[in-house]
């Protein structure tokens, strides 16, 4: 059924049942792991689940192609997370043991860590690397200027548009806390 055509255009569960097994085999090839491999095949169902318009697909291939670019920047975030928890426990590594933070504490950084990275990654490459420079190594808007061959004034437009990025983030983090808090 490989280059088939849809009489019409498919459900999510046709497009489930026809293609499932492909895209789990296809990411377990790519990440090596097989639980993995399953995690990004049903959330790759789910985001097509989630979205408000089905994709408009003909053909086998069409599908095959959407599910594999969908599954793609999963693998990528996925790839960027474990970056960041390497980095985390190395970091907690160099730290005395009895000043770890709690499992509770470890996770919620984490979690922030990683909503971080998938901001900066939305952001020209310019004002995340700005933005890095300017808050993390603390060099001066002339400095960060001077690296990336833009003006002082370039660098506070970068380095705000990625400061609201942050803020969006708290304030959307803590709705999310309000409406748990008042169990809407």
């Amino acid at each position: 059924m490989c280059a088939a055509n849809y009489p019409v255009q498919p459900t999510l569960h046709t497009l489930y049942h026809d293609h499932h097994r492909w895209l789990f085999d296809w990411l377990r090839r790519r990440l090596g792991h097989a639980a993995d491999a399953a995690d990004l095949a049903h959330d790759t169902f789910v985001r097509l689940m989630m979205r408000s318009t089905a994709p408009e697909v003909h053909h086998f291939a069409e599908a095959r192609a959407y599910l594999r670019t969908t599954a793609q920047n999963l693998c990528i975030n996925l790839w960027r997370r474990q970056e960041i928890e390497r980095a985390w426990m190395e970091t907690l590594a160099a730290w005395p043991e009895p000043t770890y933070p709690s499992a509770e504490r470890q996770a919620i950084v984490l979690e922030a860590l990683a909503e971080i990275s998938a901001m900066l990654h939305a952001l020209p490459e310019k004002a995340a690397q700005a933005f890095l420079l300017a808050v993390a190594f603390q060099m001066t808007d002339d400095e960060v200027g001077a690296r990336l061959e833009v003006s002082g004034r370039m660098v506070r437009k970068y380095v705000a548009k990625a400061m609201l990025g942050c803020l969006q983030l708290h304030a959307r983090d803590t709705a999310a806390a309000l409406r748990e808090d008042v169990g809407v």
